[in-house]
């Protein structure tokens, strides 16, 4: 990409996971600095990283050398409109742009893989990432998530010949500002209803995200995306049916086995240790992304088995031989769906106790019995109180919202002071954090105390 008519990119809102990938990458050529209202892992490795953070909304610590003619400003959607810093800088003239419109100027220098969905697209674009890297394709990665095999949410190209694969976000249309060359569709669920109207008008922004594709670009949608948007072309990819499926789908020690087939190629025995049925949906997106990209049958498989996942998806934070404590980021009665089914199936003799924070009051209240009927599934259920986000209060919207409508006996409402005295005093096999506020800050303090509970057992 040819460099930018700037010396200074200030964020605001540099520790989310999309705008640090972002700042990440300037950060390679131009001074970065920015603000986040909350100090976190991810913005403590940002300031090791060389960029400068504050903490608090005030405009004296914006670099006394920025100026509207050297300072691009990057801000994320969830930053309030009457943020003062935000404030100074659009009465100052100086050029403020979302960090879905930088992403879509970086894509339009780069042959683009865009992955979008309203779950699926982090670990799929992270798995793309991975198989075009592992076979030594010059790739830029810009990824939703920590992923593993990166210890990072990007990956830089060596040269502007790069592929890029981005992660495309339907959240407030973001990614309508990409024109991508192919495109991946994993799911079109009903979502960010304080956004969109209503389920359709998700779909239209979907459908939308798909005309933007160039004009010989190649589209690569999942089953149930394609039946819901109704479009009549494309590659549909599925675990049985699609032309592009998994086949002799089997369940190891922690692995799951499967062989891939479409109109042109079989490769056999898949080994993917990122446990889930939907996972291994979202590896078929990435194995026929490879395949059009050339890598051969062999590294594909090869660079499957290699694949360690993203951080907070499926991620198994501690295992002894009579307990397991898994995390993840499910915050969609979906994904809850599809994480306790797969935990199930890994796991069919073992007691599961999951603990859910809600995610947003306006999504707790659309999908209450939708999160109900999830739940249900697991064999003990905790729900703490809901993550506000972005959000102020809605009037009789609390987690008590989904605990009322769970048909499940063993279910109850706690408080995240009380979690390690439950955990202490639970008869649980298998454990599973789930939920996209801030319930990983109990990750490393639950995983502490099953290791001092294991050493003494």
């Amino acid at each position: 990409m040819k460099k930018l008519n700037y010396d200074i990119v200030y964020f605001i809102g540099v520790g989310g996971i999309g705008m640090s990938a972002l700042a990440r990458w300037f950060n390679a050529t131009y001074g970065v600095f920015g603000y986040d209202k909350t100090l976190s892992e991810l913005t403590e490795t940002l300031e090791k990283e060389g960029i400068a953070i504050h903490y608090d909304d005030n405009v004296n610590k914006i670099p006394s050398d920025a100026t509207k003619e050297n300072t691009l400003v990057i801000y994320t959607p969830a930053i309030p409109t009457d943020h003062a810093e935000l404030t100074y800088f659009k009465e100052g003239g100086f050029t403020i742009k979302k960090r879905a419109e930088v992403l879509g100027d970086i894509s339009r220098n780069y042959f683009t893989v865009a992955v979008a969905g309203t779950h699926g697209k982090t670990t799929t674009s992270s798995m793309i990432a991975h198989l075009l890297h592992f076979a030594g394709v010059d790739v830029t990665g810009f990824i939703g998530g920590i992923a593993t095999n990166f210890n990072s949410n990007l990956v830089i190209g060596g040269t502007d010949k790069a592929i890029a694969v981005i992660e495309a976000d339907e959240f407030d249309r973001s990614f309508l500002h990409l024109s991508p060359n192919i495109a991946v569709v994993t799911s079109t669920d009903a979502d960010h209803l304080d956004i969109y109207e209503d389920g359709e008008a998700l779909k239209n922004s979907f459908r939308a995200f798909i005309d933007k594709l160039a004009k010989d670009g190649k589209l690569l949608i999942s089953q149930k995306a394609n039946e819901s948007l109704d479009l009549g072309f494309g590659s549909e990819y599925g675990l049985e049916a699609s032309k592009i499926r998994a086949k002799k789908i089997k369940i190891g020690e922690g692995v799951f086995v499967f062989d891939y087939a479409d109109e042109n190629t079989k490769i056999e025995g898949l080994e993917l240790s990122l446990p889930g049925f939907h996972n291994i949906e979202n590896a078929l997106a990435a194995i026929r992304i490879a395949l059009l990209l050339h890598i051969p049958a062999q590294k594909i498989k090869e660079g499957i088995k290699a694949y360690k996942g993203v951080k907070r998806r499926f991620e198994f934070i501690f295992k002894s031989a009579s307990k397991v404590y898994i995390d993840d980021y499910a915050h969609h009665p979906e994904e809850l769906n599809a994480f306790i089914k797969s935990a199930k199936a890994l796991y069919p003799s073992k007691k599961l106790t999951v603990i859910f924070q809600p995610h947003l009051y306006s999504r707790t209240k659309d999908f209450s019995a939708g999160f109900a009927k999830a739940l249900d599934q697991a064999d003990q259920v905790w729900l703490l109180d809901i993550y506000p986000a972005r959000e102020l209060p809605i009037k009789g919207v609390t987690s008590d919202l989904i605990l009322s409508q769970m048909e499940l006996n063993d279910k109850k409402l706690i408080s995240k002071k009380v979690v390690i005295d439950e955990i202490e005093n639970s008869d649980f096999e298998v454990l599973a954090t789930l939920g996209a506020g801030d319930i990983d800050r109990l990750v490393p303090e639950i995983k502490d105390v099953l290791q001092k509970m294991n050493a003494h057992a």
